[in-house]
């Protein structure tokens, strides 16, 4: 089969360029859909063979990027933004999916935050569909298809670099727009709402629209991440026991994802409750979350922060070689880190005084 590379732009000069060559792979067709450049954005797309359209900005990505899957006209229809990055070796994963006729929507693994450019935060994203059936985007802001149809996940994986900060409040002005014209938020615009206020330091709104949020339906990774947040805007305002409790009910929706248990050793860690905390370490290091589940995972957690936690504390009660072990842990997840080539030297030292 086809494929369109669907993308709705402006003011990307600096990152256009290199996402259209590492598409050029896999691509039949490029759509470039400008809301309002005043840099050399369109210019860039068209030297580089994309089909240019224009889209007036009225503040709702899913319009937007509806009018670009409009212009399609391959068999499958694959979005992008501009500042993504796909290696060729994930070039190649896509172009072998193209060729599949056994799925309707295809889902590719998002890396969204990088460590010496390992990634650390990770989510499966719906990314390829089959044109005639014709899918539509939803949602004004965090915008969204509903899964439908038959569904594959690939292991492919797509890079999102940004070269430049963007505008921390426009999500949140978005949502207030619609929100003082009288659109009624659903319950997955409720959730994304609540995390844009946080992100804002809009602490006891996000904590308001948050736990309005949790007393409707919802995705279930939607539910536990906005206990996670909440956790977070309590914690900020210094209410400890509320902080708690809003990880607590995390766990009242699914098993206990890594990140909540690193967080709940974290509150005993401040308590100086250290079995506590080392048992919550353990947990998370125990725990079955994996990106293929599909909520946000900060992988960090799986490994190397319980890890290297559980290595201060058995060495803080003088459980040495358990504490070793932890260190090394660590270091295999991150053989760079600062924290664990210090234990090792710490450890080293250690050995020569036994």
């Amino acid at each position: 089969m086809n494929l369109s590379v669907c993308m709705i732009v402006k003011d990307e000069e600096a990152t256009l360029a290199r996402c259209i060559e590492c598409v050029k792979p896999f691509a039949d067709e490029i759509i470039v859909v400008d809301t309002g450049s005043t840099d050399g954005t369109v210019e860039i797309a068209r030297s580089l063979n994309a089909k240019v359209f224009f889209f007036e900005w009225c503040d709702d990505f899913s319009a937007a990027r509806n009018f670009s899957f409009s212009k399609a006209e391959c068999d499958l229809v694959m979005w992008l933004d501009a500042d993504d990055v796909i290696s060729p070796e994930n070039a190649e994963k896509i172009a072998e999916l193209k060729q599949r006729d056994d799925f309707d929507v295809a889902y590719i693994k998002y890396a969204a935050a990088f460590d010496n450019d390992v990634p650390t935060f990770v989510y499966y994203r719906e990314r390829i569909f089959r044109r005639s059936m014709n899918f539509k985007w939803r949602g004004f802001v965090h915008e969204v298809i509903a899964p439908a149809g038959r569904r594959v996940y690939s292991d492919a994986c797509i890079y999102h670099k940004k070269l430049k900060s963007g505008d921390g409040k426009r999500n949140l002005a978005i949502y207030q727009k619609h929100i003082s014209g009288g659109c009624k938020l659903d319950e997955r615009g409720l959730f994304y709402y609540g995390r844009e206020l946080y992100f804002n330091n809009l602490l006891s709104e996000s904590i308001a629209v948050l736990t309005d949020y949790l007393k409707v339906g919802g995705w279930v990774e939607n539910k536990i991440e906005a206990c996670r947040t909440l956790y977070k805007a309590y914690g900020k305002l210094g209410r400890k026991e509320e902080a708690v409790s809003a990880l607590l009910k995390a766990l009242s929706y699914d098993y206990p994802r890594a990140e909540d248990c690193c967080y709940l050793a974290e509150y005993f860690e401040g308590e100086n409750q250290i079995g506590a905390a080392i048992y919550w370490y353990e947990r998370a290091l125990s725990s079955k979350e994996r990106v293929e589940n599909g909520g946000f995972v900060n992988v960090d957690f799986l490994v190397f922060i319980p890890a290297i936690r559980l290595c201060v504390l058995y060495d803080k009660i003088g459980n040495y070689a358990l504490a070793e072990q932890y260190n090394e842990m660590a270091g295999k997840a991150k053989p760079n880190s600062a924290s664990y080539l210090h234990n090792k030297k710490y450890f080293q030292t250690k050995s020569t005084e036994r």
